[in-house]
């Protein structure tokens, strides 16, 4: 059985359609292509993921009373500084934040998540600018 090297990863491109579907069940599937975790020669120590392109964010939606009960928090580092919002809000203001801090959630606490984070492109509508790269590789979500 042969390790995995550096010089032995692929990156593709895929591209994740959001509209109508659950934000954790999609944070899930996202945080697996940034991993690289379906690949056969996927390992821990590695950057093996993917990068990943997110449309409609502002067409995802939340389960039960989470819409006004979930709370996002921020701090600005000064006394007082301690800001907290509820999901609809920040998905009115940012509905890219709402993705990038689910998947940022359902990856590991390790050296690689700012790397993987990096290969993750959110945009609140249909429109980005990766079409090119996405045309030769095409990934839906399967939910």
């Amino acid at each position: 059985m042969k390790t995995t090297k550096a010089s032995d990863i692929k990156q593709q491109w895929h591209i994740v359609d959001v509209k109508g579907k659950v934000l954790g069940r999609t944070a899930v599937y996202i945080a697996r292509l940034l991993m690289g975790k379906q690949k056969p020669y996927y390992v821990a120590h590695l950057d093996c993921g993917d990068y990943v392109v997110v449309t409609n964010a502002k067409e995802v939606f939340v389960t039960g009373k989470k819409e006004m009960q979930k709370k996002f928090y921020r701090h600005s580092g000064y006394p007082g500084g301690l800001r907290v919002e509820t999901f609809d809000k920040l998905k009115a203001r940012k509905p890219q934040d709402v993705i990038i801090h689910a998947v940022r959630g359902m990856l590991p606490q390790n050296k690689l998540r700012d790397r993987r984070l990096k290969r993750l492109f959110v945009f609140a509508g249909e429109e980005h600018p990766y079409q090119d790269k996405l045309k030769t590789q095409n990934s839906k979500l399967k939910t």
